[in-house]
């Protein structure tokens, strides 16, 4: 997911603000909620591309892919503050569990932006690079994800996000289901045969 024009997307439109009835707002705001359960439901991995600005609910679109991928001149923003509003798009459900509930609590008071080296410091960027070279860097890692086995990728990606709400007895047993369900993949026979051939292994999802 990339933005189009100079930014990965500058947040609501605050000249259209206020014009919306209650349920115009509460249905806007279910179709984005919508769109958050999907990437979160995505048994593929998605990746945000971000450069410029990444403000209000783009900086919860950016949080609730799987990786993030940002330019050195990136600037993030919970900009709801600003317009008395509170965080929609999940930000309340993603920001405290990358960086705690304190920093998160800043960033939702302030409204003040955060760059992309400090959240790379952070571990909420996976990687950053120069602006001219964030899109080719992106596609890499894009083609690389989806030449891999995705079925497995898959599998990880609802291991860890269910691991902030079950047990460590709950993650083991899941564990134990999955990887025996795995173990009978074309992608596990696909990698054990191209380790032992000493070839790359070539992975269909399968």
């Amino acid at each position: 997911i990339k933005g189009a024009g100079r930014s990965f997307t500058a947040g609501g439109d605050v000249k259209s603000m206020g014009q919306a009835s209650a349920g115009q707002l509460y249905d806007h705001v279910g179709r984005m909620n919508e769109c958050i359960l999907a990437l979160d439901a995505s048994e593929v991995p998605v990746i945000a591309a971000v450069h410029g600005f990444a403000a209000g609910a783009g900086f919860n679109l950016a949080l609730a892919c799987d990786l993030i991928v940002a330019s050195d001149d990136s600037q993030f923003a919970m900009s709801f503050s600003q317009v008395g509003l509170i965080s929609d798009g999940g930000g309340s459900y993603f920001l405290p569990k990358l960086v705690g509930p304190h920093l998160a609590k800043q960033l939702f008071f302030s409204a003040e932006p955060i760059s992309g080296e400090r959240l790379y410091q952070l571990g909420v960027i996976n990687y950053l690079y120069p602006l001219n070279q964030l899109e080719e860097e992106s596609l890499k890692l894009a083609v690389k994800l989806a030449n891999g086995p995705t079925k497995a990728y898959g599998m990880m990606k609802k291991l860890v996000n269910h691991s902030f709400t079950a047990t460590l007895d709950e993650i083991l047993e899941q564990e134990r289901i999955t990887q025996t369900l795995m173990a009978s993949t074309e992608d596990h026979l696909e990698g054990v045969a191209a380790f032992k051939e000493k070839r790359k292994p070539e992975f269909t999802g399968n």
